[in-house]
């Protein structure tokens, strides 16, 4: 019988094969037909510690039995007071407000909206937005604005506002990149936001933490608001909780979601300094920050992160993804001597390389056969054009890593 759904990046027209899943523990799926597959992407990235962690899970039992939604304009509850307070407490300091919100995309919203709000509010509009080529904000009208425009978002180019766009620091051109944000810095535009270390939906591309502290302090020197969209990259991806430690800077606002809750349920937060809140706190109503959605820092989203902090605090979650680099690396190194492998690189827990191929758009035929084979073999893969990556949950037994490597290997022998 045909299914009413209608699967997101996901074209039904060609009458592919789409698993039911019917539980998941670890880095494993359970087909309700039985297959086992391994988790080789996080689920869409968002996976840190494991598929129905006990303590994640634990922690939205026991906050259903309790309060399961309340309106928080206005009201407030225990599960959001205690997330809001360990997150400045694990965070940079300077990161010192929550704004609650539901996805990625939402909190890059939200950042946007601050950021233009902050210039408003003391008299001195700025409407500019500075990008990254290639980077990759969501799929909600601002996100595409400020993403890479393509395929994605063709249909919809009469809805997106012009953003300025600085090029990729690729190796050996960086100094072009940071020239380009500064001249753009010199034009006085609201804010520039960017992945911080690696772009993810742009093909996983890679940047040095030296060129991220310099656009930094270009920023800084031009008064211009630095946002660092943390939705991927943050809660250990890269090797640290954020992206922005390994090059020792704070942003003026972050967007987290994805493992905010360990993957379990939505939710996503977006923090600010405190001359960012201070531009819309006034006794004046008109100057309040308007935006909110209907489940804004539901309780039990809430719970969940809050049982991820707990987990982050009193287990050793940093050795576990650094042993997870190393294992990811002895694989990766094995495979990258394969002809067709291009530019083999890994990021943290992170690990990706380019498919000789011609046709290296995301559409490139590549990505649905290797997502094709992996489905056959027992591994969950989507590759991004002809990059193909694998970023599994921090607890993947070597066994799983094996197979989703093996399987990689295979494909390339074809």
């Amino acid at each position: 019988m045909n299914s009413p759904v209608w699967h997101p990046f996901t074209q039904h027209g060609l009458g592919e094969e789409i698993p039911e899943i019917a539980r998941a523990e670890g880095a494993v799926l359970h087909a309700r037909s039985g297959e086992r597959y391994v988790d080789a992407i996080s689920s869409w990235w968002v996976t840190t510690h494991g598929h129905c962690h006990p303590r994640i899970m634990a922690a939205i039992q026991a906050q259903a039995a309790q309060l399961d939604q309340i309106i928080f304009a206005g009201w407030t509850h225990a599960p959001a007071e205690d997330l809001a307070r360990g997150l400045t407490a694990i965070l940079p300091a300077p990161l010192a407000h929550v704004f609650f919100s539901d996805s990625g995309s939402t909190s890059v919203e939200v950042a946007l909206k601050m950021a233009l709000g902050f210039w408003d509010n003391h008299g001195a509009p700025r409407h500019r937005v500075v990008v990254m080529e290639h980077g990759y904000h969501g799929d909600t009208v601002g996100g595409m604005s400020v993403g890479a425009r393509g395929v994605f978002n063709r249909p919809y180019q009469p809805l997106l506002f012009d953003v300025a766009t600085i090029p990729f620091p690729d190796a050996g051109r960086e100094q072009a990149t940071l020239n380009a944000l500064e001249a753009q810095c010199r034009e006085g535009p609201a804010a520039f936001l960017v992945e911080p270390l690696i772009l993810g939906a742009g093909g996983m591309k890679t940047y040095t933490p030296a060129v991220l502290e310099e656009m930094r302090a270009i920023c800084a020197r031009y008064e211009v608001l630095f946002i660092a969209d943390e939705v991927m990259t943050g809660w250990g991806r890269t090797g640290t909780l954020l992206a922005c430690e390994q090059a020792g800077i704070v942003p003026d606002i972050l967007c987290l979601s994805k493992g905010l809750t360990g993957g379990s349920v939505p939710l996503a937060v977006t923090l600010a300094t405190a001359p960012i809140f201070e531009a819309h706190r006034s006794s004046d109503r008109a100057r309040m920050f308007f935006h909110s959605s209907s489940y804004t820092a539901n309780p039990l989203a809430c719970a969940a992160a809050n049982a991820n902090l707990a987990i982050w605090r009193e287990e050793p979650v940093l050795d576990r993804i650094a042993a997870l680099g190393v294992r990811q690396q002895r694989r990766l190194d094995a495979l990258s001597a394969h002809a067709s492998v291009r530019n083999a690189r890994r990021l943290g827990t992170i690990a990706a390389f380019e498919v000789a191929d011609p046709n290296s758009d995301y559409l490139a035929a590549m990505g649905p056969a290797l997502g094709a084979l992996a489905r056959s073999r027992g591994v969950l893969l989507r590759p991004l054009g002809n990059t193909v990556y694998v970023m599994p949950p921090y607890c993947i037994e070597d066994a799983d890593l094996d197979l989703i490597y093996a399987v990689i290997g295979e494909f390339l022998q074809r």
